[in-house]
C-alpha cells in the first residue's frame, strides 16, 4: 500500500505564493511519476504539473512560468512552488503518484488565492 500526505496549503492575496508538499510512504517503487492535480468546484479534475523519476517536468499551460515542480527521491517527496498566484488558482491540489501501472492519490490540500 503506499499513503501520500499532502501539506502548505491555505490562502493567500493574488501575486503571493506557496509551496505545497507531498510525501509517499509504504511500498514506494524507484521508478514512478509523480505530480500534483487540483480540482476547483463543480469542474474537473485536471493535471497541474508531474516530473518522472529521473525529473523530466510537464505544466499545465496556464502555470508555466509561475510554478515549479520538484521531488526528492530519498524522501519520497514531491513539491510544489507555486508564485505569482491568482484567483484562477483557487482549487484543492492533490498530490499523485503512479507506478507499477497503479495509481495513488492523497486527500488534497486547500488553496485560496483571493484578489
Amino acid at each position: 500500500q503506499v499513503q501520500l500526505v499532502e501539506s502548505g496549503g491555505g490562502m493567500v492575496q493574488a501575486g503571493g505564493s506557496l509551496r505545497l508538499s507531498c510525501v509517499a510512504s509504504g511500498s514506494i517503487n524507484r521508478i514512478n511519476l509523480m505530480g500534483w492535480y487540483r480540482q476547483a468546484p463543480g469542474k474537473e479534475r485536471k493535471l497541474v504539473a508531474l516530473i518522472t523519476w529521473d525529473g523530466d517536468t510537464r505544466y499545465l499551460d496556464s502555470v508555466k512560468g509561475r510554478f515549479t515542480i520538484s521531488r526528492d527521491n530519498a524522501k519520497n517527496a514531491v513539491y510544489l512552488q507555486m508564485n505569482t498566484l491568482n484567483p484562477d488558482d483557487t482549487a484543492a491540489y492533490y498530490c499523485n503518484l503512479v507506478q507499477l501501472n497503479l495509481q495513488y492519490w492523497g486527500q488534497g490540500t486547500q488553496v485560496t488565492v483571493s484578489s
